[in-house]
């Protein structure tokens, strides 16, 4: 048999605290200083440690090689493309550990995950609940219509959903939920104007198509000879870009968006033809339209070419020092 003791005996167990020194040290900071950067990582190599540089994207190690290049200083490092924040340099594993972050004292942004972001049907239902009645709509097929709220309807034997539109002379026609990628919200009231609502059967909506599609087909005619003949006369070829651009472009404190990248890549491919160059860049405000517009800049003067900015507003024109300033 065990016994077992019944008294009030506390047992204690003594902790003692553990200190384990991992001798880390932070990455020092260059504040874009790449002739400093370059000593720094030829030092650690010859000191038997491994560079490493983390960038957030594949494009940011090539703009770190150019810059080398450019400088014409070989420098030895492993990139990896690994999104992190900063940097760590360890004596005991001989490892230095840098981040383009730090280097470019640019801001490490938090990325969303692809499930997170919003799809096309979603802002469909959205602009439904947000139509009022007395809205006016478009159906494709019928022409402009008053939005009358939803309604429950019998369709073959089974209710479903609809939307009632209401057309002249009060008819009525119902769309399913399964058809409102063929209606829209009507958005050509502030250019001057309530439209006419439609007549249900009438070829009015259709001649008005008819004739739209004649005229932009005419426009287009145009346009496509206005740049045949634009495309025959030669224009300034810009060279490709050079170590002070890619400077540039990595020292902005926030990192480029997929279409921010897109047009940036496209506009300098059209500067490098030797053609004259027509482009639009089109975004909603705070896109960062303006961060295209500074590297296109940029890289014109870079080629001795002088530069002209001209924006709508004063906001936009005191904007766009602070911007040079913060590239």
């Amino acid at each position: 048999m065990r016994s077992r003791s019944t008294g009030t005996e506390k047992h204690q167990t003594t902790r003692r605290a553990v200190v384990v020194d991992f001798q880390q040290r932070p990455q020092p900071t260059f504040a874009k200083e790449f002739k400093v950067l370059s000593g720094d990582l030829h030092n650690k190599q010859n000191a038997g440690y491994t560079n490493l540089i983390a960038c957030n994207s594949a494009k940011q190690s090539e703009r770190l090689y150019s810059i080398f290049n450019d400088m014409e200083h070989e420098v030895a490092f492993t990139p990896l493309v690994l999104d992190l924040h900063e940097g760590f340099i360890d004596p005991e594993l001989k490892l230095a550990l840098y981040t383009d972050h730090q280097i470019f004292e640019r801001y490490h942004r938090f990325r969303l995950k692809e499930g997170f972001r919003k799809n096309s049907q979603a802002l469909t239902l959205k602009e439904l609940t947000q139509l009022k009645p007395g809205d006016l709509v478009v159906h494709i097929d019928h022409g402009v219509g008053v939005f009358s709220g939803l309604e429950k309807i019998d369709a073959g034997g089974s209710m479903q959903e609809a939307i009632r539109l209401i057309y002249r002379d009060n008819d009525i026609l119902y769309v399913g939920i399964h058809s409102l990628h063929r209606v829209s919200k009507y958005s050509g009231e502030e250019a001057g104007g309530a439209p006419n609502v439609s007549k249900l059967g009438s070829p009015a909506w259709k001649n008005l198509k008819e004739r739209t599609k004649a005229k932009v087909k005419a426009l287009a005619f145009d346009l496509i000879k206005l740049y045949a003949q634009r495309k025959s006369k030669p224009g300034f070829a810009f060279q490709p870009d050079n170590y002070l651009q890619h400077e540039l472009e990595a020292s902005f404190i926030y990192e480029d968006t997929p279409d921010q990248l897109k047009a940036t890549q496209d506009v300098k491919r059209d500067m490098e033809k030797a053609t004259p160059m027509d482009r639009l860049v089109c975004g909603d405000v705070g896109f960062g339209k303006t961060e295209v517009a500074m590297r296109a800049a940029f890289k014109a003067v870079c080629d001795s070419r002088q530069v002209a900015v001209l924006v709508p507003t004063t906001i936009l024109a005191c904007s766009m020092p602070r911007a040079s300033r913060r590239a």
